[in-house]
């Protein structure tokens, strides 16, 4: 298997295309999706336009639900609120985020949903699962499996067109 800094890096275009396709199927009516900020809003913003969803883009700053940005790792407070429907009891929302990790971020962002009452069904939706979980946390629609070492990082950037693109680092 060729080392990860040899694999080439998903378009994120094209695998936003795959996941609406992965997620029409099951898409409602009354779908909410719910981006997490700031890589899963810019996602969220495609698949909402991709989808045709009449009902309102929903979007979540789980800064202050992190358990660990005591050490760095969490979120960075943004100023950004949390914008969900008024009663997010017996909804269907699907979380969107960019890339799946750890699970703590999608953890924070479910403590932060309930806050706001107690939706019917809570599906994740990711464009690329890196691998290194350490909550038990999938992703419902998942395009692209990419795994990579600890000391690297995934990043998903939007440039000023708003064209998204992941660009791979090291920590």
């Amino acid at each position: 298997m060729p080392s990860p800094q040899s694999l080439p890096l998903p378009s994120a275009t094209e695998l936003l295309q795959q996941l609406a396709a992965l997620m029409r199927p099951r898409i409602t009516p009354n779908t909410v999706l719910v981006g997490i900020h700031s890589g899963g809003v810019w996602v969220a913003e495609a698949l909402h336009q991709s989808l045709g969803l009449a009902t309102p883009l929903a979007t979540l700053d789980v800064s202050f639900h992190r358990d660990d940005h005591h050490i760095g790792n969490g979120l960075k407070a943004g100023g950004r609120a949390s914008h969900l429907p008024d009663d997010v009891a017996g909804a269907h929302l699907i979380l969107v985020d960019d890339v799946l990790y750890t699970g703590r971020t999608i953890r924070a962002a479910l403590n932060e949903l309930f806050d706001y009452g107690r939706p019917a069904q809570v599906e994740l939706a990711v464009l690329v699962d890196r691998g290194g979980r350490e909550l038990p946390i999938a992703a419902t629609y998942c395009p692209h499996a990419l795994p990579l070492p600890a000391s690297q990082s995934l990043d998903l950037c939007r440039d000023e067109d708003g064209t998204l693109a992941f660009e791979l680092s090291e920590k």
